[in-house]
C-alpha cells in the first residue's frame, strides 16, 4: 500500500495485485489489533532495533521516517498516541482506522486494487531486460490473465501468519528471476521448553517486570538479557521479552546443536528490583509475621500464587512446613529459585506463529537506495520478503513504509 501511494504520488498509473479478498489482512492483527504504527524514537536510533541487516536500511530510513507516516495518517483523520517503549498507536486502539486511512489514500491516488489476485509469474524481456508482464491467475473467474508492467514492485511479505495471505509467494518469484533467497527462520516467536509440565502448570500466568537471561551453559555466555513482561504457554514462553530474545537466539551460532543438547536455558529473576540480601529481609519479615502459617500459603504477597508450588519445589522445601521451622539454608534456596527460575529452551515455535520472518531476498541483490533489483532492472522489492527483521515496538512496520515508499518514489 505504501509503495502503491508513493508510485502514484508521482504520477504513475499503479494498480495493487492482492491475492486475497482484501488488502491489509496482516496489518489489522498486528499489535494485538491495535496497530503498533511505528515507533517515537529518532529515526537515527532505530538501525539499533533491527536485528537483521540494518544498515540496508539507512536509505530507506531517510527517505520516509517515522514522522512521515505519523503526519500521512493525520492527514488522513487518523490521531496518534504514544505508550511506553516508545510505541505508537491509533489514538482509536483499532488498526482498521489505520487500514482504512491506507485505503482511503489510496483511493485519492487513483491507484486500482485487484483483489482475489495471485501473481504467478514476473515475465522478464530478456532482450531490454526490463519486466513486460505479470501473469495473473483470479481465483474468482478462474481464468488465467496476463497484465502489462513497466515495473514492478514485490512486496509480498513472508511466511508468518499464513492466514493473512503471507505464504512465501515473493520469494518463488524473486528466486525464478535469479534472486538467492537467504534461509527463511521464525522472528519474533514463542519459545518452546523441555519443562512441558511445568510451563502447563503455569498456563496463562503474565509477568511483568521481570528480568529474563537467555543463556548458553556450555559457553557460560549470556545472549540476550532483557526487563519486562513475559507469558507462559501451554507449550513454553511467550510475552514481549521472549519475542525480542528469540530475534537474537536464531542467530546463535551452533545454535541446533546447543538446543538438542539443553544447552540453553532461560533465566528468569521474578524479583529483579530486590538484591538476595533484600529479598531475604522482606522474607524473614513476613515469616515473622505469620510463623505458623505453612510455607504454601506464605508468599501470596511476594509471588503470583500460580507459580508458588513449582518455586517451592525447586528449593527442595517441604511445602507443608511452618515458617518457624524453615532453616537459614532453605530459605537461601527459596530465594535462589526466586532470584533464578530455570528453563531449558527446546525450540522455537513454527513459522506460522511468529510475528514475522527472518531472511528473505539476499540484500546483497538489491540496490539499497532504490530497492531495485541488481539482477533484474524494472523488479524492485518491499517489506519482510526482503532479508531484513527487527524487534517488536513498531520497528517491522517501519521497514514496511520506508522500504515501500522508496521502491514506489523511485519508478
Amino acid at each position: 500500500m505504501m509503495a502503491a501511494i508513493a508510485s502514484a504520488e508521482i504520477g504513475n498509473d499503479v494498480t495493487i495485485l492482492e491475492k486475497m479478498n482484501s488488502l491489509g489482512r496482516k496489518l489489522l492483527i498486528t499489535g494485538k489489533g491495535r496497530c503498533n504504527i511505528t515507533s517515537s524514537i529518532d529515526i537515527s536510533d532505530f538501525i539499533n532495533n533491527i536485528t537483521g541487516n540494518g544498515k540496508f536500511l539507512y536509505s530507506a530510513f531517510k527517505n520516509f521516517n517515522n514522522i512521515d507516516i505519523i503526519n500521512l495518517l493525520k492527514e488522513q483523520g487518523v490521531e496518534v498516541k504514544y505508550e511506553r517503549g516508545n510505541r505508537v498507536f491509533p489514538i482509536s486502539d483499532k488498526s482498521q482506522d489505520v487500514l482504512n486511512a491506507l485505503i482511503k489514500k489510496l483511493n485519492k491516488l487513483n491507484v486500482k486494487i485487484k483483489t482475489n489476485c495471485k501473481v504467478v509469474e514476473i515475465s522478464v524481456n530478456e532482450e531490454e531486460n526490463i519486466v513486460n508482464g505479470v501473469h495473473i491467475f483470479n481465483k474468482v473467474t478462474n481464468k488465467n490473465e496476463f497484465i502489462k508492467a513497466d515495473k514492478v514492485i514485490i512486496a509480498t511479505g513472508g511466511k508468518s501468519y499464513s492466514n493473512t495471505g503471507s505464504t512465501g509467494d515473493g520469494y518463488i518469484l524473486a528466486e525464478n528471476l535469479g534472486h538467492t533467497i537467504t534461509k527463511i527462520k521464525p522472528s519474533l516467536v514463542p519459545l518452546e521448553v523441555y519443562e512441558i509440565t511445568v510451563c502447563k502448570n503455569l498456563q496463562g500466568l503474565s509477568l511483568r517486570n521481570v528480568s529474563i537471561k537467555l543463556i548458553d551453559i556450555e559457553r557460560n555466555k549470556t545472549i540476550y538479557e532483557d526487563f519486562g513482561e513475559m507469558l507462559f504457554t501451554h507449550f513454553g514462553v511467550s510475552g514481549p521479552t521472549i519475542l525480542s530474545s528469540s530475534a537474537h537466539l536464531l542467530r546463535y551460532k551452533n545454535l541446533e546443536e546447543l538446543l538438542n543438547n539443553k544447552k540453553i536455558k532461560l533465566k528468569i529473576d521474578l524479583k529483579s528490583a530486590l538484591s538476595e540480601e533484600k529479598l531475604d529481609l522482606r522474607i524473614r519479615r513476613d515469616f515473622d509475621e505469620i510463623k505458623n502459617k505453612k510455607l504454601i500459603n506464605s508468599l501470596d504477597k511476594l509471588l503470583p500464587k500460580k507459580i508458588i508450588p513449582e518455586i517451592i519445589k525447586n528449593s527442595n522445601i517441604d511445602p507443608n512446613k511452618r515458617n518457624n521451622e524453615i532453616k537459614k539454608e532453605e530459605r537461601l534456596k527459596l530465594i535462589k529459585s526466586i532470584k533464578n527460575f530455570e528453563l531449558t529452551i527446546s525450540s522455537f515455535r513454527p513459522i506460522e506463529n511468529a510475528i514475522i520472518t527472518s531472511g528473505g531476498v539476499n540484500v546483497k541483490e538489491i540496490n539499497s537506495s532504490t530497492m531495485e533489483s541488481k539482477i533484474v532492472k524494472g523488479v524492485y522489492f518491499a517489506g519482510e520478503v526482503i532479508d531484513v527483521d527487527a524487534y517488536t515496538g513498531g520497528f517491522n512496520l517501519q521497514i514496511a513504509y520506508s522500504t515501500g515508499f522508496t521502491a514506489g518514489s523511485n519508478f
